[in-house]
């Protein structure tokens, strides 16, 4: 069982990934129902077999105010893949502000990229266009969906139906 299992909210959004073991008891408590299984495979006890889930939806539904992701520097790492924005390096990553502190930049999603420690001394106090270092990619607010599919790697054929609704 090690699997995960994309858990929907009772309107049919996006809530949570929780493993093959959380979704069965869910299921088995019946504040649960399953949507999506994984059709050739079975979980097996000594007398019975049951389903393997893929997708299950709550049956109550769970208030949350207001789903955004946290600007920390972790997620900015994510959102960027582990890569320096500049040069495309994996390895001695740092943070670096597009629109440098100092110029009135600030701590934002649009405002902060991942950058190797060499890129981000050599365009020190400077934007990217006064250091002649264009962005790979420029910085965005991410989107809880995106981030499904960043923490996983991809995701599973069956739950593209309910992630991009």
């Amino acid at each position: 069982m090690d699997s995960n299992v994309l858990v929907l909210n009772q309107d049919y959004q996006p809530l949570s990934i929780c493993s093959v073991q959380r979704s069965m008891k869910l299921l088995f408590l019946e504040k649960a129902e399953l949507l999506h299984d994984v059709p050739n495979r079975k979980i097996r006890t000594v007398n019975d077999n049951y389903i393997y889930p893929s997708v299950i939806r709550l049956r109550r539904y769970i208030n949350i105010p207001y789903t955004r992701i946290v600007l920390s520097r972790r997620n900015v790492m994510k959102r960027d893949r582990q890569t320096c924005q500049y040069c495309s390096s994996k390895s001695d990553l740092t943070l670096d502000h597009v629109v440098p502190k100092s110029r009135g930049g600030v701590d934002s999603w649009e405002n902060l990229v991942t950058a190797c420690n060499k890129c981000n001394v050599r365009k020190g106090d400077r934007t990217p266009e006064e250091a002649k270092m264009l962005l790979k990619r420029n910085p965005f607010r991410p989107i809880q969906i995106t981030f499904f599919r960043d923490i996983l790697g991809g995701v599973q054929e069956d739950w593209k139906p309910y992630l991009y609704m």
